[in-house]
């Protein structure tokens, strides 16, 4: 197994408000982590809460005592709100704060997956498949389950970019979990929004299943990509290749 982190300001913005963590060691209970997160609020604020978060939530599940993976992560999550929320209430330029939160561990042959907002992960197959694991916590998503629009139109939907779900939102985060099984050769990919607005999914597909190339070229590819569309945003991902 290998993986490769890259996040990147993207052309329009002047702070890079993601932060991404990639570990292939232990971390707690967890035989490794991988993490995106997509920090909102002003520039210091946003900027803060997508690194507090996840520093914080690596150092929690080394602290956790839980039995399983599920259980670390949604012990540490917890808590990681809790602290996020404390710091917003003592620094009025974190007032307001929060972060998209998608977290991946891979434990005998399966994926573990905790999110929170619209930052994402998908799965890839030998075989040209990309399947989307996790569900963005957005408005725009919340219309298409309902019918309301075309998952054609999200993309350039005013209102594309208001999630319903962060870390330091409310007093108590709401995360989902997944569990996957995994088959050799697979890719797991966690991405922030700014990935995901500028490339289409089967762009991302080509680029990460083409041959004789790194996973630091497919990263850079990506967000090269990303970029020559308009780059609105910052861009963060991290590619594990099982």
């Amino acid at each position: 197994m290998e993986s490769f982190a890259m996040t990147d300001i993207g052309i329009r913005r002047e702070v890079n408000q993601d932060y991404v963590y990639c570990n292939d060691n232990p971390v707690g209970l967890l035989p490794n982590l991988y993490i995106v997160a997509d920090g909102m609020g002003g520039h210091k604020a946003g900027d803060f809460a997508s690194r507090f978060s996840v520093t914080e939530f690596e150092r929690e599940l080394k602290e956790q005592k839980a039995r399983t993976i599920i259980g670390s992560m949604e012990g540490a999550i917890r808590v990681v709100n809790e602290r996020l929320l404390k710091e917003a209430a003592a620094e009025p330029d974190y007032e307001g704060m929060g972060t998209t939160f998608v977290a991946a561990c891979i434990s005998e042959g399966s994926l573990y997956v905790l999110n929170i907002g619209d930052s994402r992960l998908y799965l890839l197959n030998e075989k040209g498949t990309i399947r989307q694991i996790t569900q963005d916590h957005s408005l725009v998503e919340e219309k298409i389950l309902r019918g309301e629009i075309d998952r054609r139109d999200a993309k350039n939907h005013p209102e594309k970019n208001v999630i319903t779900r962060a870390l330091g939102a409310v007093e108590q985060a709401v995360p989902d979990f997944f569990e996957v099984e995994l088959e050799p050769g697979d890719y797991v990919v966690l991405c922030s929004d700014g990935l995901t607005n500028m490339v289409e999914d089967s762009s991302i597909k080509d680029i990460i299943l083409e041959e004789k190339t790194s996973l630091e070229e497919k990263a850079e590819k990506l967000i090269g990509l990303a970029n020559e569309n308009g780059g609105r945003d910052n861009i963060s991902l991290v590619l594990v290749h099982i």
